[in-house]
């Protein structure tokens, strides 16, 4: 979103709460990204706006000569950036990729860290071992153990499960989850209204499946506690 379509964006939800406001609750949130420390979740324009919910996200890392590339792409276009902009150096880029979280979990701002693994997919299309080496499983449980330190809520994102068959985080980090008992919500991350609940049920599953019990749903305007069924 443009930063001059916030304005609306705004009126739209507000104009639309009032009219549903005896049908159903309605929340407003944004998905910000971390790009540097001056422009982040915890920027002073962003905390400003009327929101309920803010999502920290990354997708972008800066190479060698500032210029901003977006890696949350497709696996092709990421092994050609990877190629062009990061000198095809996997393990340097990755880690770039985890420590923009890690940075913006200390900065904060935000109240949901959005699809922690994102480079998970792309990253073992270039190397298909690479999620389970020991430097990568170390970095995953140090950026986890971080936001369980800090107290914020981890989506699951189910965006790309019907597509590709995978959550953000992945299924095998789950584990990791439920070990530092950080709270989770079921996000489809959805960019069109019919695909809003994709890939929900077979979320719920899986953390069942994983001994996660709770998620976190935002109701009467507190986040709370509810137990999948």
């Amino acid at each position: 979103m443009e930063k001059e379509n916030v304005s609306s964006y705004l009126d739209e939800f507000f104009k639309l709460k009032k009219i549903y406001k005896d049908k159903i609750e309605l929340y407003i949130g944004l998905e910000i990204d971390y790009l540097d420390e001056n422009s982040n979740p915890a920027a002073e324009y962003f905390q400003n706006l009327p929101l309920d919910y803010r999502i920290g996200s990354v997708h972008l890392l800066k190479d060698e000569k500032g210029e901003i590339v977006d890696i949350d792409c497709s696996k092709e276009v990421f092994k050609e950036r990877l190629e062009k902009h990061f000198h095809n150096d996997l393990k340097t880029t990755v880690l770039a990729y985890y420590n923009q979280l890690m940075t913006m979990v200390g900065l904060g701002g935000f109240d949901i860290v959005g699809h922690a693994d994102k480079i998970a997919y792309n990253a073992s299309f270039c190397q298909v071992d690479v999620t389970a080496q020991e430097w990568y499983k170390q970095t995953v449980r140090e950026l986890f153990a971080y936001i369980a330190e800090k107290g914020y809520m981890m989506e699951i994102n189910t965006k790309a499960f019907h597509q590709l068959g995978v959550f953000y985080p992945s299924v095998t980090n789950f584990s990791l989850i439920r070990e530092m008992n950080i709270p989770v919500l079921v996000n489809s991350d959805s960019h069109f209204p019919e695909l809003v609940n994709d890939g929900r049920t077979e979320a719920l599953q899986a953390l069942k499946s994983a001994g996660i019990n709770v998620v976190m749903e935002l109701t009467g305007g507190v986040w709370q506690k509810a137990l999948i069924l």
